[in-house]
């Protein structure tokens, strides 16, 4: 492994699969701390509905980028990567190994890549202006435009990603080039880490989505309608109104639909964004994926592949 390389191991994959408890454990035994990579952790108070750990369940294990910004404030892709670049290599000073852990694609991919963000030309105007034609049509016209202007970005996203699609329609309006242009530009420089991450998931997707149907019966009982019913009666940012798990429950708590209806939608959607992450990550060829259901020790396999990877000596 070459000198310069941060080692820096991860664990990724689809919501409800148990990554937080197996980075834990693998904490335990490489000597690791967590940085989470999730895109709606980072908010504070919105605590049932992104599953954040308890401190129970972190066993003692430091987690970083995470439970530290106001729900009214912004947070983009690139805040996300400079805060976790420096959360990387402070770790790596103190003598022990980063262990990402999370599901946000885009925050992990950008991380990882080293992508280096141009400064972002914002327009409130024009942002306002897609934002209206989005909701005129679920999107249609956006998503075909951009499918003819940046077909490489297009073919990553679906109709259902407003934001994606506003903002990589946003960037080709205000400067003339493609969200992918620019990204395979940030690329030219090498990634700093010597990167072991493991992927876990379920041969059998009935297990996983029973899990996350699971997960949100347990959600309910924690106090997910009392989260959400605070989350609506205070300010928000638009990041942090994006989470699943109130967006769904906003029309029962508006009265227009029953709770079950509501429950049985949050459900659907979480599945749905499961598949989402899954496709995502499944591009990524240097992820190692463990089956939880096909492996006796995920705990045991992914230990041993990230040792062997980084070449440690725990």
């Amino acid at each position: 492994m070459p000198e310069s390389k941060i080692p820096l191991a991860a664990v990724v994959g689809p919501t409800a699969s148990g990554k937080t408890a197996l980075a834990v454990a693998l904490a335990h035994r490489l000597d690791a701390e967590i940085i989470s990579v999730d895109s709606m952790q980072i908010y504070t108070g919105m605590t049932i509905a992104t599953a954040k750990p308890s401190l129970e369940e972190r066993e003692g294990i430091p987690h970083h980028v995470m439970d530290f910004l106001p729900v009214q404030n912004r947070f983009s892709v690139s805040d996300y990567v400079v805060i976790a670049r420096e959360a990387i290599c402070d770790i790596n000073r103190r003598g022990k190994l980063p262990l990402l852990c999370g599901g946000t694609g885009l925050y992990y991919t950008s991380l990882v890549d080293n992508i280096n963000f141009f400064d972002e030309e914002h327009d409130d105007n024009l942002r306002a202006e897609l934002n209206r034609r989005y909701n005129e049509d679920g999107g249609q016209s956006l998503f075909a435009e951009l499918q003819k202007i940046d077909p490489v970005s297009a073919s990553r996203l679906n109709q259902s990603d407003a934001k994606r699609i506003i903002r990589a329609i946003e960037v080709y309006r205000l400067t003339g080039e493609t969200i992918s242009e620019r990204e395979k530009k940030s690329k030219l420089e090498p990634s700093p880490y010597q990167l072991a991450v493991v992927g876990l998931t379920y041969a059998d997707r009935d297990i996983l989505y029973s899990r996350i149907n699971h997960r949100v019966d347990i959600m309910l009982e924690e106090g997910l309608v009392e989260e959400a019913r605070l989350f609506y009666s205070e300010n928000f940012g638009k990041t942090a109104a994006a989470a699943i798990g109130y967006k769904e429950l906003k029309p029962y708590l508006d009265g227009k639909i029953s709770l079950n209806e509501a429950v049985e939608r949050l459900k659907r959607e979480t599945r749905r964004y499961a598949k989402r992450q899954l496709t995502w990550f499944r591009r990524d060829k240097n992820i190692y994926w463990i089956e939880a259901d096909k492996c006796g020790s995920p705990v045991g396999a992914a230990y041993d592949f990230i040792k062997s990877v980084l070449a440690l000596k725990t």
